[in-house]
């Protein structure tokens, strides 16, 4: 069995999926590769990040990406965020022009969406390692199968979660969401070959609140923390 570093309330929910074949293949895999030397984004300690700033039973928000960024320094574990310091990419970008046409906030200074994540937000990308400037170079390794239980396991023992779905690849996950216990926001990606197409005038942050608050939830403050 793999002995995986993770937070243990995702530890014991996923305890099942860390004993199968396609994990343990996954891990040799990744072994293999920094073996040849070849530099895997994020650092090993940040693989888990998301999973270790919002434990599984603090969950209200799920966003979805879907691989981590190639370049350096810029993956730290938590979808569309980048550390501190870091330029912000372009989808992060569409991402704060949205949040201030829906909740009024100004452009925030970083990238880190740390604070989001520590509220609630599940930071989530389909496949949570990257070869250093090689877009989707882990795809079909065995992420996708992990993180689609994932999402599996989040909509059987959370109430009313909200899952937010950017662009073609996040929204062929909805079948993996129950609709009449949860929130699903489709929109278009934030990308800006799509973020003009739907993303721009979703008004994701503020239906996100109003249903959590509906459901008897504190709200995320999507402000707090951004601006540090």
């Amino acid at each position: 069995m793999a002995e995986v570093r993770i937070e243990p309330s995702w530890k014991a929910l996923l305890a099942e999926e860390f004993q199968k074949p396609y994990f343990e293949a996954l891990i040799a895999f990744l072994k293999d590769e920094k073996s040849k030397g070849k530099i895997i984004y994020p650092p090993g300690h940040q693989i888990f990040r998301a999973f270790d700033l919002c434990p599984a039973d603090k969950v209200k928000v799920v966003i979805l990406g879907q691989d981590p960024y190639h370049g350096p320094g810029q993956a730290h574990g938590l979808c569309f965020s980048v550390p501190k310091g870091v330029p912000l990419p372009p989808s992060l970008q569409n991402i704060f022009k949205e949040l201030e046409a829906d909740l009024g906030f100004p452009p925030p200074p970083h990238g880190d969406l740390s604070g989001w994540a520590e509220q609630g937000v599940f930071l989530l990308n389909a496949i949570l390692t990257v070869e250093a400037r090689k877009p989707t170079s882990h795809q079909n390794k065995g992420w996708e199968t992990f993180t689609d239980r994932v999402i599996q396991k989040i909509s059987e023992v959370r109430p009313h979660v909200v899952f937010m779905l950017w662009g073609q690849y996040a929204r062929n996950k909805k079948s993996l969401i129950d609709p009449f216990k949860h929130l699903i926001l489709e929109a278009a990606h934030p990308s800006p070959y799509s973020a003009e197409r739907g993303f721009f005038g979703s008004r994701p942050f503020s239906k996100a609140n109003a249903f959590l608050v509906q459901h008897g939830i504190p709200p995320i403050d999507w402000g707090r923390l951004l601006y540090e």
